[in-house]
């Protein structure tokens, strides 16, 4: 009997996720095989949300890790843990999610330090195992379990990048800003507004993104246009919403600053 509550781990409600094309039906069939999965996309395009959605699809529990250049093997495994009654270990996200059955997410997992993809690998092969070497364990993966990581690759140096042994372990998706229209419904949905003004948002954000390469090294993300829209809603300018949430995040370049706030302008005077 596991000492964990599954159900907490458990999405209650379902989140609102609009497919863009056959990523639910493709993703359904990778978790029928247990095939480890790799969601490539740039920053908040919507792959975290839709490993949410899966996981309540499914009816999986789900554990997720924002992965940063501090997170070591150590904090996804585990380690011993000193207390009044002496030496006791701990079980990090990646074993408790082997341990239940859960889908394991590393969010941008290029972030984490080298030694966590070693960690890794038992898990993405025929063994399906973790090795916790300094408790002398291996635990087989529940049947349950699924890993699946993401990362942005447009916003990878040489240096971050995954090496070709790791990113043969999983099946990928590819995932980017969905096309106008379908961002447009995303936007008016997550965020209150109406469907014109969410347009209005994607227009702006769709010039942003033009300048990638030129300037900017992201355009806004619909993370930043449904930031955006709430405030909208909730009764402030759209001009000076646009300024707070969707152009000072993205650069401080004075130039690109005058050329957005121009965009803006355009759509919202």
């Amino acid at each position: 009997m596991s000492q964990y509550d599954v159900e907490q781990y458990k999405i209650k409600q379902e989140p609102y996720y609009q497919p863009v094309a056959d990523e639910v039906e493709l993703f359904e069939a990778a978790y029928s095989v247990r095939m480890p999965m790799m969601l490539k996309g740039p920053t908040g395009c919507g792959k975290s949300r839709f490993v949410e959605y899966m996981a309540w699809k499914l009816g999986k529990p789900l554990i997720t890790v924002a992965c940063n250049e501090d997170i070591t093997a150590s904090d996804l495994v585990g380690r011993f843990l000193l207390d009044k009654d002496g030496t006791r270990w701990q079980d990090g996200p990646l074993t408790i999610a082997a341990r239940i059955g859960a889908i394991c997410y590393l969010d941008e997992i290029v972030e984490a330090r080298q030694d966590t993809m070693v960690v890794i690998h038992p898990l993405t092969d025929h063994r399906r195992q973790l090795p916790l070497d300094k408790k002398g364990e291996i635990i087989e993966a529940h049947p349950d379990f699924q890993l699946v990581i993401s990362y942005n690759p447009g916003y990878q140096s040489m240096m971050k990048d995954l090496k070709q042994s790791t990113k043969q372990r999983f099946g990928a998706l590819d995932f980017d800003y969905p096309a106008e229209d379908v961002e447009a419904e995303i936007v008016a949905k997550e965020s209150g507004v109406d469907l014109e003004t969410a347009r209005k948002l994607v227009k702006i954000a769709e010039r942003s993104r033009n300048l990638k390469g030129h300037g900017l090294d992201e355009g806004m993300s619909t993370r930043l246009l449904t930031y955006a829209g709430k405030m909208i809603a909730q009764g402030i300018d759209p001009i000076a919403a646009c300024h707070l949430a969707l152009v000072r995040p993205l650069t401080d370049d004075p130039d690109i600053r005058d050329t957005l706030d121009a965009t803006v302008a355009t759509f919202f005077q």
